[in-house]
């Protein structure tokens, strides 16, 4: 039976996790489909790693920290995942994923809270929706005994 993810990211040396932080990507972008074109192209360039991975999904309108913002309908959108070695001359973790992330920010569309970000705490709280989940948490009192969802998937946040 294979090891369990955690016990091998518990035993990793930090020079392993510095070679696979510079060197290997795990990034879904969920993005209006009418700007797919343009944004797999902003993929190419900035990582250019395939297969890329396509997945339409409808975007519902219901409460939460994921929904359309330019309608109350809900709104077709395509999650572009890529996963693996980029392959663009010299490649820099930090300011390629930045870059994805502004575009995904100016097309309202979201990053997957599983993949590391490097947004900062306002970018974050501007892309996902967090009236429903600040409420949430200050009504169960879970401010003051859990962390927000930025620090879990923010790498500033974790330093």
């Amino acid at each position: 039976m294979p090891p369990k993810i955690s016990l091998l990211k518990l035993t990793q040396t930090e020079a392993i996790k510095k070679l696979y932080e510079n060197n290997h990507v795990i990034q879904d972008m969920l993005v209006p489909v009418e700007v797919l074109k343009d944004s797999i192209k902003l993929f190419k360039e900035t990582v250019n790693i395939f297969p890329i991975w396509l997945c339409p999904f409808l975007l519902p309108q219901n409460p939460g920290m994921v929904h359309p913002r330019k309608t109350q309908d809900s709104e077709l959108y395509v999650d572009i995942g890529v996963y693996g070695v980029p392959t663009v001359k010299n490649f820099r973790p930090k300011e390629s994923t930045r870059k994805l992330e502004e575009h995904v920010k100016k097309v309202n569309g979201f990053q997957m809270l599983y993949a590391d970000t490097y947004m900062t705490r306002e970018e974050f709280r501007a892309m996902f929706d967090h009236a429903l989940y600040d409420k949430l948490r200050f009504n169960m009192k879970c401010h003051q005994a859990f962390p927000e969802v930025y620090d879990k998937v923010s790498k500033q946040a974790r330093i």
